[in-house]
């Protein structure tokens, strides 16, 4: 798939504040600091789409990206970031979960997993609650770049093996450079399959 345009729509902080349309949704939610931000930008050929903060957890509402005029790529706010506060870390869980049980034409959620260290228990049971409720999901693995090819290997193939002990069917594991843009068109030929 050609990424012809991709424009941010809006932002929401509840579900009723979600665009009302029957078009598509992909959305991407990660740990903190995973590089969320950067992989929207690389997705949409974009490198200012989707602001890029230094500071981890940055993330608090909803955001809608307009992907061709026929799909949007949906930004969910990161999980695992301690320095928030009880309130606002409740808060973001509350709008996550009330999207993935509301929104009807949310095709799949994908799950980004950083690929540079070794699997982390926090992803593990995020991933593990999405299996419990049925929501369908995949994986993106990030910094790919960051890591040996040995590495990397590694760190997959351990996540993989702890994958199994706790999902019901293996999601598909895209491994994306944000850098080389290595991995990107295999993801979204993957959306366009699902569009279709």
């Amino acid at each position: 798939m050609l990424i012809r345009s991709a424009v941010f729509v809006k932002s929401a902080s509840k579900l009723e504040e979600c665009p009302e349309t029957n078009l598509p949704e992909f959305a991407m939610i990660g740990r903190s600091n995973v590089g969320k931000s950067s992989l929207i930008n690389t997705i949409a050929n974009h490198s200012k789409l989707s602001k890029v903060s230094v500071t981890p957890g940055k993330t608090k509402l909803i955001g809608y990206f307009l992907m061709n005029d026929e799909w949007y790529l949906v930004d969910l706010p990161g999980y695992g970031y301690a320095q928030i506060g009880q309130k606002n870390r409740m808060h973001r869980l509350g709008i996550t979960h009330d999207y993935f049980i509301g929104r009807e034409n949310l095709k799949k959620v994908f799950v980004l997993i950083d690929g540079n260290i070794l699997p982390q228990s926090i992803d593990l049971d995020f991933i593990h609650s999405l299996d419990q409720k049925n929501i369908p999901f995949d994986i993106v693995m990030t910094k790919i770049d960051k890591a040996t090819q040995k590495e990397f290997s590694l760190h997959t193939r351990l996540f993989k093996e702890e994958l199994a002990k706790i999902v019901t069917h293996m999601p598909k594991i895209f491994p994306i450079s944000n850098v080389t843009k290595r991995g990107k068109e295999k993801l979204l030929d993957y959306i366009e399959e699902l569009i279709n």
